[in-house]
């Protein structure tokens, strides 16, 4: 049976909008997610939260899927203001429904890179939209999961998981130093192929050998010297007009569509 909270000074509710913050992330080891469909994407994908916010008197069949299924599990389900949901996603229009979900992630060692012909690889990215849009693209395109490299955005901060639709429960995620996921690679098939405006092989002539790490650079300052040095292949994505470059997450899906047009029989 729901519990029902009103007050933001409630200690459920002040722990819930703490994960908002890294440190508090960090330290209770959960993130929070917002919206009904991402919530029920989650639970398909076998992820139930800890702890389920939702708004008095919301009705829907999928919300009370979600209900059940949160109580059943052993987490808790909340009855609440639109004024503290409001808080816990941080918008002023904020979607019926916000979860509280234990973190996870994926070790190297776990990975079987026999599972996909693709995999995403990027490196120091800041933007959590960007790294948001690369999950839905890992998604989309099939790829085994996305391995983040040296300092990226967190990918369970609040704007990442919202950026991702729901991917961060879809896609496995990775992280580690590049000394360590070098050798690791290293150590087993896979091509690295790194996305640099120092080159002059266009992305549509390239090959791209089965299975495939597709390495994208830091938004401001792309791929360091020492990092193009360990591709297997650079290749470019030619600018027409103006722009120098295209946006990190929009490069990535227009690489990530490419391979996987070769790698599709």
């Amino acid at each position: 049976m729901p519990r029902e909270i009103t007050a933001y000074s409630n200690p459920m509710v002040k722990s819930a909008r703490n994960l908002r913050e890294k440190r508090h992330r960090r330290d209770q080891r959960r993130f929070l997610a917002e919206g009904l469909r991402i919530l029920t994407e989650a639970r398909e994908a076998g992820w139930l939260p800890a702890e389920l916010y939702f708004a008095s008197g919301e009705q829907h069949p999928l919300l009370e899927t979600l209900i059940e299924e949160t109580e059943a599990s052993g987490g808790i389900a909340i009855s609440t203001t639109v004024d503290i949901l409001s808080k816990l996603s941080g918008k002023d229009n904020p979607g019926s429904v916000v979860g509280v979900y234990d973190e996870f992630s994926t070790d190297l060692a776990q990975i079987d890179r026999r599972n996909a012909s693709l995999w995403l690889v990027a490196e120091r990215l800041r933007d959590p939209g960007n790294l948001g849009t690369i999950l839905r693209t890992a998604d989309a395109t099939g790829a085994g999961g996305l391995i983040l490299i040296d300092e990226c955005v967190d990918p369970f901060s609040v704007e990442a998981v919202r950026a991702s639709m729901g991917a961060i429960f879809t896609v496995a995620v990775a992280r580690a130093d590049w000394t360590t996921f070098r050798d690791w690679l290293r150590s087993g098939p896979g091509t690295l192929v790194g996305l640099s405006l120092d080159t002059d092989q266009d992305y549509r002539a390239a090959t791209y050998p089965d299975p495939t790490f597709l390495l994208t650079g830091n938004e401001a300052q792309g791929m360091p010297d020492h990092m193009a040095a360990e591709c297997d292949l650079l290749v470019k994505i030619p600018m027409l007009g103006k722009a120098d470059s295209l946006n990190a997450a929009v490069a990535t899906a227009v690489m990530a569509y490419t391979v996987l047009g070769q790698h599709r029989p």
